[in-house]
């Protein structure tokens, strides 16, 4: 039940910057994300570093599937971040990112700590 509040208070914007709360989604991070997702982008996956607020399919070094290309423009804001991490071929069909964070709150802390990211 707390996870599920926190979560809730993140996505609102009320907790993004707690700091237990970008730790715990560190840890989820080094566990889901970051064989794909590095400091620079590889050709698993474009870096994460400044992906809150940035443009979706927004860096050159990287070439992204048609259904993130085709979202181009659009911010990565808290809301996409949550919807793509819950289900990434719902939010972007044909996306290569197969599988998501299924627990609200997991995504939570991971959207909390990818705003850490610089």
């Amino acid at each position: 039940m707390t996870r599920r509040v926190l979560a809730v208070l993140a996505l609102a914007g009320l907790l993004t910057g707690s700091p237990a709360l970008a730790a715990d989604g560190a840890k989820i991070f080094q566990l889901q994300c970051k064989t794909c997702h590095g400091a620079k982008s590889t050709p698993m996956g474009p870096s994460l570093a400044g992906v809150a607020g940035r443009k979706i399919a927004g860096l050159t070094d990287f070439k992204y599937s048609a259904g993130l290309t085709a979202k181009a423009g659009a911010t990565w804001t808290d809301a996409n971040l949550d919807a793509y991490l819950a289900a990434p071929g719902k939010f972007a069909p044909g996306t290569r990112m197969m599988t998501g964070v299924a627990n609200p709150a997991d995504r939570a802390a991971a959207v909390a700590y990818m705003k850490t990211l610089k």
